[in-house]
C-alpha cells in the first residue's frame, strides 16, 4: 500500500497529519468556492454529483496516503461540502444515494457486530452502556448549564446526545487495523455502542413523558385574574386570533382575550397588547371572563379537541351565547356542526379564495368577473358541504365511509359542469343565470338555497 509517511518518524508523521488536514479545511473554503460556481455557470446538475463524488474520494485517499482512516476523510469531505454555498444544490443531487449509502453503512456494522457477547457478557455490557449513557449525558449537562441552557432544555439536549455516535464504528475499525486495541475489546465497544443507539428512542419517551411534563406543570404560571369581563370573549390569541382582536379592537371593541400560551403573551405584552394567560376550555376561567352575560365567544384555539370542547360546552351551557368556530378542515365542520355550532370558519378557506381570484386576475379576467367567479365557487362549495352533510358519520374517518364518498362522487358529478358552464360564462362577460334549456335559471335545483349557517 502507498504512503507518504513509511520512511517518517513519529513528529514528522504528526506534522504531515496535520498539514493533510489543514490543507482539506483550507483548500475546502477557499478552493472549492470557485470550482463550483463554475459548475453552477454550466448548469450540469451531473457536474455537482461528479464534483462532490470526486471530493469525497480525493481527500478519503489523501487520508489514506498521510496514514490516517480513509473514514476520516470522508467526514471532511463532508464538513467542507456542508459549508459550501452550494450545499442545498448538492443536497439535492446527492440525496438519492443518502439512504441507500446510510442503510449499507448500517448493515456492514450490524453485520460485524458480536451479538453473542449481550447472552455472555450481559452484566458487563448494560454496565458499560449505562456507564456511556450517564458520564455523556453528564458532560452534556454541565456544557448545557455553561452555555446557558435551562431546565428541560438541558436535559433534551444531555439525553438526545447521550448516545455513542456511528463514528465510533469507524473509529475501532481504524483501530483494530492499526492494532492499537485488541479485537476482543473492539467488539465489546462496537456492541456498547450499537445499545446506546437502540435506547435513544427510550430516552426521548422518558424525556416527553416524565421531563418534559413536569417542566411544563412547573413552570407554567397561575392563570390570570380576569378583573375587566367583556361581552366579547377570544379563546386563543395566535394567528388567526390575533388577527380577530385587532379588528375588534380597531372597531373601539375591548375584548377579553384567553391564551395559554405564557411565551406568546410576554412577548405581546412588550407591544402594549393586553391579554390573559389561562385555560379557556376550563368552566371557572370562562366564568370569570364573564361569559354568562357575553355577547360572542370567539373560539380561535388550533387544537381540534380542544375547539371540539369548549364549542360543546358554550353551546350546551350558554344556549344564547353566539358562538363563532374556527375550523382546522372540512371534516372538522361537520364535528362543529354536529355540536351545534352554526358560524364556522374554516381557518384556510377565505385565503384561498382570494388566492384564487388572484389567479383568475393574474390569466386576464378583470377583477369584478374574478370576483364573481370565486363567489360562484363558494356558492357551490357551500351547497354540496350542506348536500352531503347527513352522509357524514362522526365516528367513522371520511375516506372510509363508503355512504359519503359515493355522496361526494355523485354530488360532484352533478355539479361539476353546471358550475363550469356558470363560471365560463361570467369570464365571458355574460349574465351566468340565462340558459336557454332552462329558462328559470335554477342551475343548482330547487333544493340548493344555503342554510341560514354563516359557514364558509
Amino acid at each position: 500500500q502507498m504512503s507518504l509517511v513509511h520512511d517518517l518518524n513519529g513528529w514528522q508523521t504528526a506534522l504531515v497529519n496535520l498539514a493533510a488536514v489543514a490543507v482539506v479545511v483550507v483548500g475546502g473554503v477557499y478552493l472549492t468556492r470557485p470550482v463550483f460556481r463554475f459548475i453552477a455557470m454550466a448548469q450540469l446538475r451531473e457536474l455537482f454529483t461528479a464534483a462532490a463524488l470526486t471530493l469525497v474520494v480525493g481527500i478519503a485517499l489523501l487520508m489514506s496516503l498521510v496514514g490516517l482512516s480513509p473514514a476520516l476523510g470522508t467526514f471532511l469531505a463532508g464538513v467542507v461540502l456542508a459549508n459550501s454555498e452550494y450545499k442545498h444544490e448538492l443536497e439535492s443531487d446527492i440525496d438519492p444515494f443518502r439512504g441507500l449509502l446510510l442503510g449499507l453503512f448500517f448493515m456492514t456494522v450490524g453485520a460485524g457486530i458480536n451479538f453473542e457477547l449481550l447472552s455472555s457478557n450481559l452484566a458487563i455490557t448494560m454496565g458499560l452502556t449505562a456507564g456511556l449513557l450517564a458520564i455523556k449525558a453528564l458532560t452534556l449537562v454541565i456544557l448545557g448549564r455553561i452555555f446557558g441552557l435551562r431546565g428541560a432544555s438541558t436535559w433534551l439536549l444531555a439525553l438526545g446526545l447521550a448516545q455513542a455516535g456511528e463514528f465510533g464504528f469507524v473509529l475501532l475499525a481504524f483501530c483494530v487495523a492499526n492494532a492499537v486495541i485488541p479485537t476482543a475489546v473492539a467488539e465489546q465497544l462496537s456492541l456498547v455502542i450499537a445499545l446506546s443507539m437502540l435506547l435513544t428512542p427510550a430516552l426521548f419517551i422518558f424525556y416527553d413523558k416524565v421531563i418534559a411534563a413536569h417542566d411544563c406543570q412547573g413552570q407554567q404560571p397561575d392563570a390570570d385574574t380576569i378583573d375587566r369581563p367583556s361581552r366579547i370573549i377570544i379563546a386563543g390569541r395566535g394567528r388567526v386570533g390575533g388577527i380577530i382582536d385587532r379588528i375588534l379592537t380597531a372597531a373601539g371593541h375591548q375584548p377579553t382575550v384567553i391564551d395559554y400560551s405564557s411565551a406568546q403573551l410576554e412577548n405581546l405584552r412588550k407591544f402594549g397588547v393586553h391579554a390573559y394567560f389561562g385555560d379557556a376550555t376550563r368552566p371557572d376561567l370562562l366564568h370569570a371572563a364573564g361569559i354568562a352575560e357575553a355577547k360572542l365567544l370567539v373560539v380561535a384555539i388550533d387544537d381540534k379537541e380542544q375547539i371540539n370542547q369548549l364549542v360543546a360546552y358554550a353551546i350546551k351551557t350558554y344556549p344564547k351565547l353566539h358562538v363563532l368556530a374556527r375550523a382546522v378542515d372540512r371534516e372538522h365542520v361537520y364535528h362543529l356542526w354536529a355540536a351545534g355550532c352554526r358560524d364556522i370558519v374554516r381557518e384556510t378557506y377565505d385565503s384561498s379564495l382570494r388566492m384564487g381570484r388572484s389567479a383568475f386576475e393574474a390569466l386576464g379576467v378583470p377583477s369584478e368577473r374574478a370576483q364573481r367567479m370565486v363567489d360562484e365557487f363558494n356558492h357551490m362549495d357551500r351547497q354540496s358541504m350542506v348536500a352531503v352533510a347527513d352522509a357524514y358519520d362522526l365516528k367513522i374517518p371520511a375516506v372510509e365511509n363508503p355512504v359519503y364518498i359515493a355522496r361526494v362522487r355523485e354530488i360532484s358529478g352533478t355539479w361539476r359542469e353546471k358550475l363550469k358552464r356558470r363560471m365560463t360564462k361570467i369570464a365571458a362577460g355574460h349574465d351566468p343565470d340565462y340558459d336557454p334549456e332552462d329558462p328559470s335559471g335554477a342551475e343548482y335545483g330547487s333544493d340548493s338555497k344555503a342554510p341560514e349557517s354563516r359557514e364558509t
